[in-house]
């Protein structure tokens, strides 16, 4: 990745959403502009968007990002669409950490992806957008069944008057930055790897599931997450940091299913290490970031077992957490 800066968390208040083209004001160009889904904003989106973002303060114009919602493939392939990295709300959030001006989220409907490459050209980025500069990354298609890619987008945008400016994959330790590749990490459980290409941990973004002493406050050092529809790691235990209502705790998070007691049953739950009580209730926003992969899930010969393994897993990731703050402290780690 480049060495170019994100613009600071404060010019995230300052992004527009726009939610529909008839939501875009008449002479809202110029823009400079960068299309895609952009699940995760990994790092591979931030340098396009960063150069977006330059590109658009040379020129005086607006920078702009345009997604969809719901993700394409949920609507072309309902049945085959991948589990998405993050949620449209959270998506926005991370959007506007780049420093864009705007976000156009279109609603990927029939309409939408019946529309041939170069109406979608003429039609939303010349007529509505005033695009003057468009960034992509080198493997880009749009149109219907994706029928153009950055060449035919080239020749389009000398035709109708801006430029294209295509990025290379951006590549970490080896590894091609790509929102496909960080799934594939995170259903393996491989949150380590996944950090490296989101450039941040790999979170869920839920709230907490009845019971387990969730009422005006939390009073036992145990949260279950609700129901979520997003990506989750493989089953097994990981060290992981929960953060809610401004707080942040370390904790040891099970995904699975319990096998061991029994019949089985689904949860995300996290046991956390530093605990204090804290306000909650079924509705408070609850961040849960993965950091280290401890072990899989296995069904072991009798509770007792379980327990003496907890007991290993919570050592384990005291010491991890233990290294990464002497590390954040440390001359060298700064």
């Amino acid at each position: 990745m480049s060495g170019k800066k994100e613009a600071s968390a404060g010019a995230a208040q300052n992004i527009r959403v726009f939610r529909a083209l008839t939501e875009i004001p008449a002479g809202f160009g110029p823009v400079a502009a960068a299309v895609g889904n952009f699940d995760g904003v990994h790092l591979g989106h931030r340098e396009i968007l960063s150069g977006v973002v330059e590109e658009a303060r040379r020129l005086s114009a607006r920078a702009v990002a345009l997604t969809f919602d719901p993700h394409p493939e949920q609507f072309l392939r309902p049945i085959k669409a991948p589990r998405l990295i993050t949620p449209l709300a959270e998506r926005l959030r991370l959007l506007a950490r780049t420093g864009l001006d705007a976000v156009l989220v279109l609603p990927f409907d029939a309409a939408l992806a019946s529309l041939p490459p170069q109406e979608f050209v003429r039609r939303i980025l010349v007529d509505v957008l005033g695009v003057c500069s468009l960034h992509e990354g080198h493997n880009f298609r749009f149109g219907h069944s994706a029928a153009a890619g950055v060449t035919e987008l080239a020749v389009m945008g000398a035709e109708f008057g801006f430029t294209v400016r295509v990025h290379e994959a951006v590549r970490v330790r080896g590894m091609e930055v790509s929102s496909s590749a960080v799934r594939a990490l995170v259903a393996a459980g491989d949150v380590r790897r996944a950090r490296w290409m989101l450039g941040r941990p790999f979170a869920v973004l839920s709230t907490p599931a009845r019971g387990r002493g969730i009422g005006s406050r939390l009073v036992v050092p145990t949260v279950n997450l609700a129901p979520y529809d997003g990506l989750l790691p493989a089953f097994g235990v990981y060290a992981t940091r929960l953060r809610l209502n401004g707080r942040a705790f370390q904790a040891v998070t099970n995904v699975g299913n319990r096998p061991t007691f029994g019949d089985a049953s689904f949860a995300v739950e996290s046991h956390i290490l530093d605990f204090e009580p804290v306000e909650l209730d079924e509705q408070t926003p609850i961040e849960l970031e993965f950091l280290l992969r401890l072990r899989g899930e296995r069904e072991w010969p009798s509770p007792q077992a379980l327990k003496t393994q907890i007991l290993k897993d919570v050592a384990r990731a005291k010491r991890y957490f233990r290294l990464i703050k002497s590390a954040s402290t440390s001359p060298i780690g700064r």
